[in-house]
């Protein structure tokens, strides 16, 4: 065949057709992950740990072997051990590779596509974005001005029994903390609605409804390792409930979720209740330094239960964010959230890194 023929079959050939995606998955819009380089700098953009884990947590992993990274994870002791650390039955907890797997499981489990599921918004991105992909119709109830969580319009849709309700306890952004009478009131009014409670903060406000979970069937409590504990980078949450329902989702998840590294840092970090006091001491110290510096420097802050605060600077606030940015000091643009140019989410770290972060926002504005 010479290359004119060759040419001319090639032109002859259909081209493959596109990949044909769910529809519930092409709507969705790309989640904006931290940039790269962020080490060496002031994070107090993602409400992390800002000086690092404990010493023990990397005397363990030091002592890790090749046979045991070799190995698939074991699980059972560290499980037993880590309930005991909550307080609950090993039966009672399902380790999950962070919080967004967590997530992931409860629609996966719950979720048929057309299902309508509850947000109090703003709130943490990923109840949104993984509704979305199971298809789920979202409801959404909105903090008000003072960025205080919806009751009165939460009981109301309540009374429409969505499958699911997400709370996030002290919640993010807006640092809006619930109390427990408040929180018995919406479970009360969902009978028929999954409640998950997220207490990713719960460290830095002390509030749970972990105690309630043999009691109540539909309440799922779902806790971090990412801040406190400072193990953000070894991705490790849990899930909380009755047995029957942790049983349940059992069934639907992968036999290996968390690694091997994971579980050892985590007992590590529990077990030195020392420094993990002292972190959050300094973080509660520092959180209430901070707000009090924002209100001087002509910021509205509002409360927080969490290791970090939301305040409005105004107009100018996404180009202090910047500012801050080219001195090394990363915070958290939430104008996008709020409709207008203003709103800023900051973490509390030590006492030392917020005057520090006071002193250059007093520079830049």
């Amino acid at each position: 065949m010479n290359a004119t023929a060759r040419r001319s079959g090639a032109r002859k050939r259909k081209a493959p057709a596109p990949l044909r995606f769910r529809a519930s998955v092409a709507r969705i819009r790309d989640y904006e992950a931290p940039e790269e380089g962020r080490e060496g700098k002031l994070r107090l953009d993602f409400n992390e740990n800002t000086v690092g884990c404990s010493p023990a947590v990397l005397r363990v992993l030091r002592k890790v072997t090749p046979e045991q990274l070799a190995m698939y994870p074991e699980y059972e002791k560290s499980v037993r051990r880590l309930a005991a650390s909550f307080g609950v039955r090993p039966a009672e907890m399902l380790l999950t590779n962070g919080v967004d797997d967590a997530l992931r499981l409860l629609m996966e489990v719950f979720i048929e596509p057309g299902d309508s599921v509850l947000v109090p918004e703003p709130t943490f991105s990923m109840y949104r974005f993984f509704s979305q992909v199971a298809g789920a119709r979202i409801v959404s109830v909105r903090y008000d001005e003072a960025m205080n969580f919806p009751v009165e319009e939460t009981l109301r849709e309540l009374g429409r029994s969505p499958h699911i309700l997400f709370i996030a306890n002290p919640n993010n952004p807006t640092g809006t903390l619930l109390d427990e009478a408040a929180l018995k009131r919406i479970l009360d009014a969902a009978r028929r609605t999954l409640v998950l409670v997220d207490e990713a903060y719960f460290d830095f406000s002390g509030i749970t409804a972990l105690p309630w979970i043999r009691r109540r069937p539909n309440l799922v409590v779902s806790r971090t390792f990412s801040k406190a504990e400072g193990l953000a980078a070894l991705r490790l949450g849990a899930l909380f409930a009755r047995a029957d329902v942790i049983a349940g989702m059992r069934r639907a998840f992968t036999p290996y979720p968390v690694n091997s590294l994971a579980l050892v840092a985590a007992e590590a970090a529990l077990g030195d209740r020392k420094f993990l006091r002292a972190y959050i001491d300094s973080v509660l110290e520092s959180r209430d330094q901070l707000a009090r510096g924002l209100e001087q420097l002509g910021a509205r802050v509002f409360p927080s239960g969490a290791n970090f605060v939301l305040a409005d600077f105004g107009p100018g606030g996404s180009r202090l964010v910047k500012r801050l940015a080219d001195r090394g000091i990363l915070v958290r643009d939430r104008a996008s959230e709020f409709g207008r140019d203003g709103f800023v989410r900051i973490t509390a770290g030590t006492v030392a890194q917020t005057r520090r972060l006071l002193m250059a926002i007093r520079e830049e504005r």
